[in-house]
């Protein structure tokens, strides 16, 4: 039976203080939540699998705007260069998920400490704060997920500030200007990225493997689509003998494949097979809806 009365609300409780008693109904402190007897405490978990593959794809998102933007407004450069830039990026959001995991508790190691997402609710403690006998609010909005919430703008915060520290020396070094226009993209993609993770971070964790699968199956159709000529043969080959069609093919596949791990937790790995299944598909189909064959027929 608890010692102290339980506190309204999802998120609210109490705190023990070091003589014994217990304070006032509350937001828990940082590294805390709340029991099912109104304790607040600490949060001790391992994170699982699943939390991994959360933190995996926010990390991922970035680095993929980084390659594509690279690609896109540096495809004048050199070969040297583009790769080193591509290289530069992943170092920037290697260091900076580094450097947010050795900053947050315990410090100085990668170890993660969590209190474990238990309903979506979790990441909205905001829109729970009571209202005993419907007169005044108790504000008990705290990280009850913590650090998955606030490890992804850590994450964003480190890695840009290695993108506008480390990536102008490369540029220097490789005396290049169209580089520059990628680091200016970032510039704007980090902020969107942090507003969408304030305002979904919940929605995001439940439904990224969707999310993943969705947008890979998506940017390979597009990236066939650009193609000139969509016979089969055609694609097929310029699939095979183009390194970078051939990298970029490899990179969906990967994303593909992560997608369907992170929805089937490696129980049923028979899923991986289907991972070509949408290049294929495009490949064998696209010449049955060309628009100028329909048009000509």
């Amino acid at each position: 039976m608890s010692i102290v009365r339980t506190c309204p609300g999802l998120y609210c409780g109490r705190t023990e203080f070091d003589d014994g008693s217990w304070s006032e109904c509350g937001a828990c402190p940082r590294g805390f939540r709340t029991n099912d007897t109104s304790y607040c405490v600490e949060c001790t978990d391992e994170p699982t699998l699943y939390d991994w593959q959360y933190l995996g794809f926010m990390v991922l998102l970035p680095l993929v705007l980084h390659w594509f933007f690279i690609d896109m407004v540096a495809s004048s450069d050199r070969k040297s260069s583009m790769a080193a830039q591509h290289i530069c990026a992943f170092i920037e959001i290697l260091s900076g998920t580094l450097a947010a995991l050795l900053v947050l508790p315990p410090t100085g190691s990668i170890i993660l400490h969590v209190c474990t997402p238990k309903a979506l609710s979790d990441w909205y403690t905001l829109l729970h704060n009571p209202q005993p006998d419907y007169k005044e609010t108790l504000h008990c909005t705290q990280e009850a997920v913590y650090p998955l919430y606030t490890l992804v703008l850590l994450i964003y915060a480190f890695s840009l500030l290695m993108t506008v520290t480390i990536r102008p020396f490369l540029l220097a070094w490789h005396n290049t200007n169209s580089g520059k226009k990628a680091i200016y993209c970032a510039l704007y993609f980090y902020p969107i990225l942090v507003l969408i993770h304030t305002v979904a971070a919940g929605l995001i964790y439940c439904a990224f493997p969707y999310i993943v699968i969705i947008i890979s199956m998506i940017t390979s159709a597009s990236h066939f689509s650009i193609k000139f000529d969509q016979s089969a043969p055609a694609l097929l080959m310029s699939s095979v003998t183009n390194v970078r069609n051939l990298i970029i093919l490899l990179g969906h596949w990967l994303i593909h494949a992560y997608g369907i791990i992170s929805l089937t937790g490696f129980k049923e790995l028979w899923y991986l097979t289907l991972v070509p299944t949408p290049a294929l598909f495009y490949i064998l189909t696209a010449q049955f809806t060309d628009p100028m064959k329909i048009h000509n027929d």
